[in-house]
């Protein structure tokens, strides 16, 4: 530490609590000093010359000579393997017990004495010096990963490992969680350790607050999704291959992956990214499914201060005839920030607020951070403590931290008591009125001057009976608080569907909830960011999560404002937010034409409910995230893997927001087919570029021939919105019901389009010949 590093920290968080950082900083650096070992002298392994073969349902194990490897082949056509001794469980990421076996799939000898296990979708290749090749059943390799190598400490100790891959000269790589500068992930460095990155963020900054050992890669060979089922801290190092110019060479894309410890085991799963999404979700679990009126439009601020300015703002949109699904209230609605209680002065009668809120379809959703005021009397702190809920030292102390209450513990929630104790809280917030949570500051994290702001990582934890170190935990904390926080509201409330997301998580995370953007720097760099994030994330299987519109740190233009309000609109979770010094957010502060672009912007997102409402189903189904990559559909297409300034909104609408200012045209790539441009009815054939307007007013939004649109009709009732199918082809689309909040089956109609005689047809398909459509119809845009 220097002067300039304290200077810096009393600035940032005020002098006391700066002071509090510095000193809590220090002890987290005395205690991993004293707690963890240095790691000392390391002996280098690799895995040697296969020795023998052992064939086991679904595949089998293979034994070298420093190391084993076991193969396995789930039904659902999955691939798992694992170093000595890894298997698929326990895991944080799976959904329950690894997956049935594939009897069918058999290890038996390979050529040059390797070794290979072939199913119906993909076929293993182990070399007998260890190297893994994942291929299609026609041989085509898809990802080669090169024999591992391990540095175990001499005295003991968790090994570090290092493990490189291979993939197509053409591959572009995704995902790894939350990354503001993708969606497409160039040659890099990327570490795996969630961290708040403290203020705002923009494209070049990582890591952020969820990272996934997680890689989808897209190729002319296929699509591949390769998840590396470790919770430690690591780093992954991409490398984008090249295609070798007439008889030249290709360079393979490559993967470098060096963890810190943790098993060195992998799950892929290959095929459409349909099918891969499809395989993820059946591996991790389904997502939650949020509410139908959190598919709508939320405001929050750092700083409504009291509940007259609550009523305030509301009163604000229901005079202007904006539609508000939510209101979110931060800390400043604690008393003095502690979480779980309510600062009466400004707010007196919170309960009552929400009630009256709530009659005019407004929900009040609550901020909850994971720290603990550790002060002798108070209520949680004395209930944690009984419980034995907080995260304790080698030497069986509480950890100690500095947050926005003061000096805080923390929930072990790894620890099986520890969340059912946590759940229970959320009856306090149930009772005041609040209808959802959302979940900050999880990473975890502790306010630092320098270093990472977060707990020792030698601090204990109970990992679920095993027992281990944060550098084990820290990953996973957020996801098990969003599990806490789930299961607690689940049970007070059985009947209703939870509304929850969460600033932090990992792989599986979407089982509880979802996520947002965090604090995102103000700037038409954070409004591309804000994008990037809600691809990646969706690529990951985590499909409910949005930006804070107009970013958190600054105070936007009302250019900047107005489309990131409508970049918002079409995204899942759909929510303004800002800092407290940032200004006020409300569509009418920017001036009459941002209040009307935004009117618009919002008029369409209430005519979209039924069609969101769909697309949420859809997720819970199949996995498919609600906003997609252009080449969600066709990724042999090289230009569309190029492609991050648009997305598909499942698979009837192409969005194409404006990321730069002044922009009022933008050229848009089209997939192939026949797309309308939803305001002018205007029809563009790809794939190919169109150059389309993008007034102030509004974004290019295209409409895919053929499809059938669940909308809000003029009298409120649903209808079924129909482009018309190109000539000689056909179109469909799905529908599935609002049927409330609660938990009732879904049930998934389908329609399919057809142009006869020059007029659209429209019928319905999962009720049998001839069966009713049962909705009004109204076809847009010219049959030709």
């Amino acid at each position: 530490m220097n002067g300039d590093d304290l200077v810096r920290s009393v600035k940032a968080v005020g002098s006391v609590r700066g002071l509090r950082a510095v000193r809590s900083a220090l002890r987290r650096r005395r205690a991993d000093a004293r707690d963890l070992p240095a790691r000392g002298p390391e002996r280098a392994r690799v895995p040697g010359a296969v020795t023998g073969a052992e064939p086991r349902p679904g595949g089998g194990l293979l034994r070298f000579a420093r190391s084993e490897l076991e193969v396995r082949v789930a039904a659902g056509g999955a691939v798992f393997w694992g170093w000595d001794g890894a298997g698929p469980e326990p895991s944080y990421a799976l959904n329950g017990p690894a997956p049935e076996l594939d009897p069918r799939a058999l290890l038996e000898p390979d050529k040059d004495g390797g070794w290979r296990v072939v199913s119906e979708r993909l076929t293993v290749v182990v070399s007998r010096h260890g190297a893994v090749d994942v291929c299609t059943p026609g041989g085509v390799v898809l990802r080669r990963e090169l024999p591992p190598r391990w540095w175990e400490p001499v005295g003991g100790g968790p090994a570090r490992w290092l493990q490189r891959s291979e993939v197509a000269a053409d591959a572009r790589f995704f995902g790894l969680g939350g990354r503001a500068g993708g969606p497409r992930l160039r040659d890099g460095t990327y570490r795996l350790w969630n961290t708040d990155p403290g203020g705002g963020f923009g494209p070049a900054d990582d890591p952020l607050y969820i990272t996934m050992p997680v890689q989808l890669v897209v190729a002319d060979a296929g699509c591949h999704l390769a998840f590396y089922d470790s919770t430690w801290d690591g780093r992954v190092v991409l490398r984008e291959g090249e295609e070798g110019a007439g008889s030249g060479h290709d360079r393979p894309g490559g993967s470098e992956l060096r963890m810190e410890g943790g098993p060195l085991r992998c799950w892929v799963v290959a095929g459409t990214p349909a099918r891969v999404l499809q395989g993820w979700t059946a591996l991790t679990g389904a997502p939650a499914q949020p509410p139908s009126w959190a598919l709508g439009p939320q405001h929050a601020r750092w700083g409504f201060g009291s509940e007259r300015e609550v009523r305030r703002v509301v009163g604000g949109y229901t005079e202007r005839g904006l539609p508000l699904s939510a209101l979110h209230l931060d800390i400043d609605h604690y008393d003095d920030h502690q979480v779980f209680t309510v600062d009466r002065a400004a707010f007196p009668g919170l309960p009552r607020l929400a009630k009256d809120l709530a009659q005019d379809g407004v929900r009040l959703v609550s901020i909850v951070d994971p720290g603990v005021r550790a002060e002798p009397g108070n209520p949680l702190y004395e209930s944690g403590r009984a419980t034995g809920a907080f995260v304790e030292d080698a030497r069986g102390h509480e950890v100690r931290g500095e947050v926005w209450p003061g000096e805080c513990a923390y929930p072990d929630f790894t620890h099986p008591a520890a969340r059912t104790w946590w759940g229970g809280q959320y009856q306090e917030r149930l009772d005041q009125g609040f209808a959802g949570v959302w979940h900050d500051m999880n990473e975890p994290v502790s306010f630092a001057p320098f270093g990472d702001p977060t707990l020792p990582r030698s601090a204990r934890h109970d990992l679920d009976g095993r027992g281990g170190d944060h550098r084990e935990a820290h990953n996973v904390y957020g996801l098990c608080m969003a599990r806490a926080g789930y299961e607690g509201l689940r049970g007070l409330r059985p009947d209703e569907r939870p509304f929850l997301f969460s600033r932090s998580g990992w792989a599986g995370m979407q089982r509880y909830g979802g996520t947002w953007s965090g604090d995102v720097s103000t700037g038409w760099p954070g409004l591309r960011a804000s994008l990037s994030l809600v691809l990646g994330l969706g690529l990951c299987g985590v499909p409910y999560s949005g930006p804070d519109v107009g970013g958190f740190t600054g105070s936007p233009s009302p250019e900047l404002y107005l489309r990131w309000f409508q970049l918002g609109a079409w995204l899942p979770l759909f929510r303004t937010h800002a800092a407290k010094w940032a200004g006020r957010r409300e569509p009418w502060e920017f001036g009459p034409k941002v209040l009307e672009g935004a009117r618009a912007a919002l008029a369409e997102r209430q005519r979209l409910h039924p069609y969101f409402v769909t697309l949420a189903h859809v997720a819970r189904l199949t996995g498919a995230p609600y906003a997609r990559p252009l080449w969600w559909s066709a990724p042999g297409d090289r230009a569309l893997r190029d492609c991050e300034d648009s997305f598909l909104l499942g698979d009837a609408l192409l969005v194409a927001p404006v990321l730069e200012r002044g922009s009022d045209r933008r050229a848009v790539r089209l997939p192939r087919g026949r797309w309308y441009d939803t305001a002018t009815g205007e029809a563009h054939d790809g794939p190919g570029q169109v150059l389309l307007n993008a007034p102030l007013s509004r974004i290019p939004v295209l409409a895919r021939a053929g499809s059938v649109i669940p909308v809000l009709g003029e009298s409120g009732g649903l209808e079924l919105e129909v482009w018309p199918p190109a000539a000689g082809r056909t179109g469909g689309g799905l529908v599935v019901r609002d049927a409330g909040d609660g938990w009732e089956q879904a049930r998934v109609e389908r329609f399919t389009t057809r142009v006869d005689h020059g007029r659209v047809v429209v019928e319905r398909v999962d009720g049998g010949p001839g069966a009713e459509v049962g909705l009004p119809v109204r076809v847009r845009g010219a049959v030709r």
